[in-house]
């Protein structure tokens, strides 16, 4: 009988160990990494409004014909002109004494521009202006090969877990097991703008591009 009670509670022992919750220390390591960009992607557009909608579509065409021909004379590859919008809709007379009618339509069409080469683009984007772009909706900078900036951001996101991790367990007393998990969380470019380079007709600040990298790990921690 004694024997019997010893040995069930051994087993109430062993089950208390396999049911404890394992021992883990997660943490999320984050980086940046900032770079030179190397090309700019500009969004340029046409506009243009008249009593019907053909009339107005018509212009935008004459326009946008002609702003595509100017990219293609400044050697702008075809691969890096993409049209965005291309769109005619109503201009609506909200009257206060009547019903609402049309008085007219106004019609879009907006392409976006890849510059690979930052000395011309201040060129690029006079020269669409003077071909009939009344339409600036944007710029911005890029990469054209990210992939070894974010491996350098991926590495030291990486290693900022690590850090933060060891000082967690120095801090609590514990002590780091192996890595159980190891995941990346995602990343984006955001432009800094921190340096001016003014071109001949304009001033562009061409800044640096921020590349972030965040990744999340768990250890086990050793008893």
């Amino acid at each position: 009988m004694l024997m019997l009670s010893a040995a069930m509670l051994l087993g109430f022992v062993m089950q208390g160990k396999a049911d404890a919750p394992p021992r883990i220390l997660s943490v999320v390591g984050e980086a940046q990494v900032a770079t030179v960009p190397d090309m700019a992607v500009i969004s340029l557009g046409v506009t243009h409004t008249d009593r019907t909608a053909g009339a107005a579509m018509d212009k935008v065409n004459a326009d946008a014909n002609a702003l595509l021909e100017v990219l293609a004379t400044l050697d702008v590859a075809p691969r890096d002109v993409q049209t965005d919008q291309l769109s005619v809709s109503p201009i609506w007379d909200n009257g206060n004494n009547g019903p609402r009618r049309i008085t007219g339509f106004v019609a879009r069409n907006a392409v976006s521009v890849r510059v690979r080469d930052l000395g011309r683009l201040s060129e690029i984007m006079d020269a669409a202006l003077d071909a009939g772009s009344n339409d600036f909706n944007g710029l911005r900078f890029a990469l054209q090969n990210p992939n070894p900036v974010e491996a350098e951001a991926r590495a030291a996101a990486v290693k900022d877990a690590m850090s933060r991790a060891a000082g967690l367990a120095e801090a609590a007393g514990v002590t780091l097991g192996p890595i159980i998990t190891l995941s990346e969380q995602g990343g984006f470019r955001q432009p800094q703008m921190m340096m001016a380079a003014r071109s001949e007709d304009m001033a562009i600040a061409t800044g640096e591009v921020g590349v972030s990298a965040s990744v999340a790990i768990t250890f086990d921690l050793i008893p």
